[in-house]
Formats: structure tokens, sequence, C-alpha cells
């Protein structure tokens, strides 16, 4: 990663910017006032987290990253369980109810994985992490697992192998073009692209026996920096784990999707989990994959295709067979959950819920001890502030999850068992994983964008001195100047440059926070820092250590400090506030943005038809082609029909007239100092903690109904990455036209919903105590 750097002319409107201009946004609550409190109580409430401040001792998150790594953590390991035992008697020492709760999950582990190239030039792959100098932790064996992909299937195959780049739609759409059958073949596609699980999964529907995943120098290797441990990318030998559970279908349990892993749970056959994949698939290092890559034969790979490794990328077959075998323990293993509460005194059953994973796939001090450490540190001043007489208005829960790293199996087994109470309880779930040092990174529900930005300008970013929020600010701006730059970030870059609050990101998927956003509907946030640390070519394996951490992470620890700030403000503000500290006009303007890219992506979509056909009738693909080597051409696109947009037109215009209105009464009960009964302030306050939920539709989404929300869900085809209005837009992606009719008319339905709630809420602002 590089650092940040503005140039000139930027940095000089950037500066006038931050000094001068304010957002529409900020306009309709004023820059000062603290959102949920009354001028007094905001007052209070900063005066707190002063003192929350200064209970935040860097020293504690190095000893206890430095313990909790100190062995292999992954679920099932005796690190793993001794970690949450360690925990849960912090919590109690710092006086939480804590207690840990266990849910037995299928976790496959391996018995035998053996990979070779047979031939004339035989080779047998090492699948092996060595030690390296100056890392302690890596030169531990026991109870270390082999480098695997957890879910994928058993087998024994010998096949030819196929290059298939990062393995996804596109890529065998070129290999479909060259004349390249990937059927009875093993693939070998490289790490990045797209999510890991993508790539097996599509190699098993295009008629793959086997696949294997790599990691290619130019991606995380020495064409980014010096590897590991000389500097901190990913060595020759270092070989990423991960899931390949087909997590789009729903993550968790395997064998429970929809209800909590529990002694009385009915469980699915292991032939009827739908997120179970068929083929076997094993990821490798690069000095691994490089005899396998260069036995291949058949076309020079595509230029983008082309790696950094000393070879000719063809795209195969191989002129020899390789052999697969992957034998696998199916059996059950124990998650534990470290769960603290401290009780709310006025509003207890309103839940703050704080959340990080404890597991790793080796010993796991970046992802995600670093950010659990952080939420360590919260627990332990809050429970400071706790013994000196302070007490949280609403209840907070804080977890410590197992299990997130083969597929997010604590957090959804507990939020699944829990379910209707969370759906009546929760008002806003916080989520953290990997922490590094940089700028904050902040994704999740838009009617919490004011919120995160009001208690970003707020903390104090160690390395520059301003605030973390003008570090985002600045970030934000010099990205979107980029000529490269995605038109979304362009869009967000512009927001920013108004002075007002920056943009959050969307959640999609790759942590806790997908049961509870995704499935209950629980208002939720997902926070790190990152972008000038090296992680990258550690990520998931052995090498992802305390000594790689404390060089190449966050050496002060002064960012996991910032983690604790940002997420303790937060969770202290939305405890204590008098009305819960949501902003729906953000959430409205984000969904105007959302409705505009989709009419943009229809038009695209349409103009880019027209084009390939106009190009396929003057056979102007045919003629271009190297009859020497020749490349087909691309499969003709459907028509696009009339797509009618018009129903989420029409229900964004009239959420953003119910929003206004909204604000208008907002603004009316603050400056009265919120001068409502009790009772309507507790029945204000229960409804606004479901608005979420009223943005989901209990149908789900198109072939996956454990997926609810209709605004925010992971790609079916990208994985971690979210696709908003998903129902819409992947419709609209994948050229299935009448699902895109249909999806704008039901999505339009659940706005309409929303809005009608949000007008409650108006209804009850506006009656006077």
């Amino acid at each position: 990663m590089t650092r940040l750097k503005i140039r000139p002319l930027l940095a000089a409107c950037l500066l006038a910017t931050m000094g001068t201009a304010t957002s529409a946004a900020d306009n309709r609550q004023g820059n000062d006032a603290m959102l949920g409190f009354t001028s007094a109580g905001a007052a209070a409430q900063q005066s707190l987290e002063q003192r929350f401040d200064a209970l935040l001792d860097p020293a504690d998150q190095r000893e206890w990253l430095k313990q909790m790594s100190s062995g292999p953590n992954q679920v099932g390991a005796p690190h793993d369980k001794a970690n949450a035992e360690f925990m849960l008697a912090k919590f109690r020492e710092w006086g939480w109810d804590a207690h840990i709760e266990t849910f037995s999950v299928l976790y496959p582990t391996p018995k035998k994985v053996v990979l070779e190239l047979q031939g004339p030039h035989p080779y047998t792959a090492k699948l092996n992490e060595p030690a390296v100098a100056g890392d302690a932790t890596s030169s531990i064996q026991d109870g270390v697992l082999p480098p695997y992909n957890v879910y994928g299937g058993d087998g024994d195959v010998t096949a030819p192998l196929v290059y298939a780049n990062y393995g996804m739609p596109d890529d065998y759409k070129e290999l479909a073009r060259r004349g390249i059958d990937v059927r009875g073949k093993i693939v070998i596609t490289r790490y990045g692209g797209g999510w890991r699980g993508l790539k097996p999964k599509l190699a098993q529907e295009h008629g793959a026996v086997g696949c294997l995943i790599y990691s290619d120098p130019h991606d995380d290797g020495y064409a980014e920096g010096d590897t590991y441990p000389q500097g901190g990318w990913r060595p020759a030998d270092g070989v990423q784990r991960g899931s390949v559970a087909d997590m789009q279908q729903y993550p968790g349990d395997p064998l429970t999707p929809g209800v909590g892993s529990t002694p009385e749970a009915k469980r699915l056959a292991l032939k009827d989990a739908k997120t179970l994949l068929k083929i076997p698939v094993i990821p490798i290092s690069y000095a691994d994959a490089t005899p396998l890559l260069q036995s291949l034969t058949g076309p020079v790979a595509p230029s983008r295709w082309r790696g950094s490794l000393p070879l000719t990328y063809h795209v195969g077959p191989s002129t020899a067979p390789v052999h697969l075998t992957v034998l696998s323990d199916w059996g059950q293993k124990p998650v534990y959950d470290v769960i603290a509460v401290l009780k709310g005194s006025t509003e207890p059953d309103q839940w703050v819920i704080r959340g990080n994973h404890h597991d790793g796939w080796v010993f796991g001090a970046w992802d995600p001890l670093s950010g659990n450490v952080a939420l360590l540190a919260e627990a332990k001043a809050i429970g400071t502030l706790y013994r000196q007489g302070w007490r949280p208005q609403r209840t907070l829960v804080y977890a410590s999850w197992d299990g997130e790293e083969p597929g997010l199996l604590g957090s959804t087994e507990w939020a699944e068992t829990h379910g209707k109470e969370l759906q009546q309880k929760a008002v806003l779930y916080l989520n953290s994983d990997t922490n590094g040092r940089g700028f904050l990174s902040a994704g999740g529900s838009h009617s919490l964008q004011h919120l995160v930005n009001q208690v970003a300008d707020g903390v104090t970013d160690p390395e520059t001195t301003v605030s973390v929020r003008e570090r985002m600010r600045a970030r934000l701006l010099v990205d979107g100047s980029s000529k490269d730059a995605k038109p979304a970030i362009k869009e967000e870059a512009t927001l920013a440059a108004q002075g007002g609050d920056v943009p959050i990101g969307a959640l999609g998927s790759g942590s806790d926070f997908s049961a509870f956003l995704e499935h209950l509907g629980i208002a939720s946030l997902d926070l790190g820092f990152s972008g000038e640390d090296d992680n990258g070519g550690i990520y998931h394996s052995a090498y992802d250590s305390f000594d790689h951490y404390a060089r190449f992470g966050d050496p002060t620890f002064a960012y996991g400090v910032a983690l604790s700030k940002v997420a303790g403000h937060i969770v202290l503000r939305t405890a204590d506030a008098s009305v819960v500290p949501l902003r729906f006009g953000d959430f409205s303007d984000t969904l105007d943005r959302y409705v505009d890219q989709l009419h943009k992506l229809l038009d695209t979509t349409r103009k880019d038809t027209e084009q390939q056909h106009k190009l396929l009738d003057q056979r102007a693909f045919a003629l271009v082609s190297d009859p020497t080597r020749p490349v087909a051409p691309p499969a003709r696109d459907s028509d696009v029909p009339d797509i009618q947009l018009a129903p989420l037109d029409q229900a964004a215009k009239q959420l953003k007239q119910s929003a206004q209105a909204y604000e208008a009464a907002y603004d009316e009960r603050a400056a009265a100092g919120f001068d409502l009964s009790a009772g309507q302030l507790r029945e204000l306050n229960a409804l606004m903690g479901q608005m979420e939920q009223a943005l989901s539709d209990r149908s789900g989404l198109p072939g996956r109904p454990w997926f609810q929300h209709m605004i925010y869900a992971p790609g079916m085809l990208t994985g971690y990455e979210v696709k908003t209005v998903p129902g819409v837009r992947e419709a609209l992606e994948a050229r299935r036209w009448d699902e895109a009719n249909q999806y704008a008319v039901a999505t339009a339905k659940v706005l309409d919903r929303y809005r009608a709630q949000l007008d409650h809420l108006t209804a009850l602002l506006k009656k006077a105590s």
C-alpha cells in the first residue's frame, strides 16, 4: 500500500473545502448538535467519552495480541478455546455479566492432501509453509492444519490442467472463445478478481473435476514490495487459506440454514447442503504453482491474465496430467462465542451490540485479533466507568465470535438462535475485524452515516493530528481524482468535497455483520483502519503473526486505540442518546444515488448490447482474429427490452418527502429538549430501533431467501463485494429482464413500508408532552 499523497492544487482545494463548505445534509441539524442528545446531554456525553479515552492503554492491546496469537487459533484448536476462556475471565474481572455460548457446527479438516504433476517432469507440491527468520511462531507445527480450503469437496482425480486466470465468469467466456473446454480437467486460478469461493464453484459449474487456487506475486507478492521477512508481502511458500462455502446462498453452519446449531436443531445430510462444493479444491503457493504453470501448452494467455512469475503464461491444457487428492474429516466441532452484558438502567430492552471474531486460520494476529484486542480495550474501559458509577441507559452486549473464518459460524448461529429477541431489542450491531494503520474505513446502514461522521470528527488521527474524518475525506478526494476511479467513487468524492459528511460504504459480506444486517434487518456498521500497512501478503497464512504485525501493522498500537475510540464512542452514544442516533435523510439521499446508478446501468447495457450486435453483424470480431491464433466472436447478448424502473423512482421520491418531514419534526423536538413523555420516548425509540427491518422482505432475494435485506447484499458473482438494490441490479447484470421488472416493484413496496414507518415516527415526534 502506498502512502497518501495529495497533489499541491488538490491539497489547497481540500483545505478550502474543509474550512468553509457545508453540505445540505449538515445544514439539516447544524454542524455542532450531537445527534440524539439535548445540549446538556451532549456536554455530559463528551465528558464521559474523555474519561473513556483516558482509560485506553496501547500496552494492553500489545500484550493481549501477543498472548492470543501465540498458538494455532482455528476452530477446534485448544488455543482457540483457551482464548475464549481468557476473555471470559477478563470480562468478568471488568464487571461484565459474561458467559460462553457454544454451538456444534460442521467443520471439515484435512486428513490427506496430495498434489502431483505427473509425466516427464514430475513434481510433488510441498503444501506447507516453512519457518522464517525473526518470526517466533512460524516454527510451530503442533496443531497447525495444512493449508486447505474448508467446505471444498473430497476427491481423488487425475486430469490435464487448464489456467483460467481469476476464474470469474468472463474468464470462462475467454477460454470458450479460444476453444478451451474445462470439462473433465483440473482448473488452476489465481487469487484476486473476486471472492475465492466463486473460483471452485464456477469451475464445478463448467464441468471441472478439481480446482487449484494460487497466490501470484503480481497480486500480493514481490511485485508489490519486499517479501516476508524482509518486507511484509507474501513469500514464495506463503499460502492463503480460506473458506469456499457458497456463502452467497447463506452463511453459517452448512447443515442448519436459518436456525441455530443447537443440540435439538434438525441438520441436513451432507448431500443436501447447498453451500458445500462437490469437487476437491486446495490453495497453493506460487512456489508450488510454478512447475504446474510451466507444464501448460496451448494458446498464450491474454495480456491481462499474465502475472509476475518468470514464465510464459499459457492457458493449457497441460502436457502431463495432474493428480489431486483431498480427503477430509467431516466431523462436528464446537465454536465458543464469548458474550458479555451490561444491563441498561432505563431502556434494558434496547440492545447495543459490539462484535469481533477471535478465531484465525493459524495464529491470526492481523485477522482477527488486531480488531479483537481493540474490542477488549473498550470493554475494560467501559467496565471501569461502570465501577465508577456510570450506567448505560440501554443494554450493552459485547461479543467475541468464534468460527468466522470458515463461514461466519459463531455470529450467524447466535443471531439465528436469538433472532426473534434481537429483532425486538437490538438497535445497533457494530462490527470490526482486521485493524491496521492509516485511514478509517466505515461501512453500514446509511441511517448511521451522520453518527459515524460526528464521532470520527471528534477522534484525532495518531499520525497527522487532524481528525479521523478529515483523513477519510482527504483519501476519498484523492481516490476520486484518479482517472481510473470508478463512477461510484467519483460520486462519493464529489459529496465529500462539499465539506459535510463523508459518505460511508455499503456492506456486502465477509465478516460478522451479515446475519444482523442482511438476515435480521438490524442497523449495522463495520469499522477498521488500513491503507498504510503491509498485511495483504500474509493474509490467511501462517505468517499472520504477532511478529509480522508488530513490524508491518500498527507497531505502536496507536491505531488500535483509535479504533477503540471510534467504536467505543459510537457504542456509548447509542447507549445513552435520548433518541436513538439515526438520520433517515442520509439513507434517502443514498437511495437516490443507487436508483440513479440503476438507470445508468440500464442505459449502458442497452448501448453496449447494440454495439456488440453491430460488430457481430459486421463480422468485425472474425475479421480481427489472427487465423494462426483464432479467437471466436463472443456469444450474442440478448436484446434489452423495456425495463420499468418507475416504481423505484416514485418510491424514492416519496421517501425523500417523508424524510424531510421527519427531520423537520426532529429538529423541533431537539430544540425543545425532546419534550416528550417517558412513554412517548420509549415508543419512539422502539420504533426507531426497528426501522432497518422495514427494508427487509421475508421472501428474500431471488434464489437465496436467507438474504432478506432489499438494499444491501453480497453479490452472487462478487462474493464479499456489495450489490445495492440487489434484486434489481443483479437481474440487470445477468440479463434476467423479467426478474428485474419484478424486483423493481417488490423493492418499491419495501421502500413504501419503510416510508410508512418513518411517517409514524414523524407523527410521534409531533406529539407534545
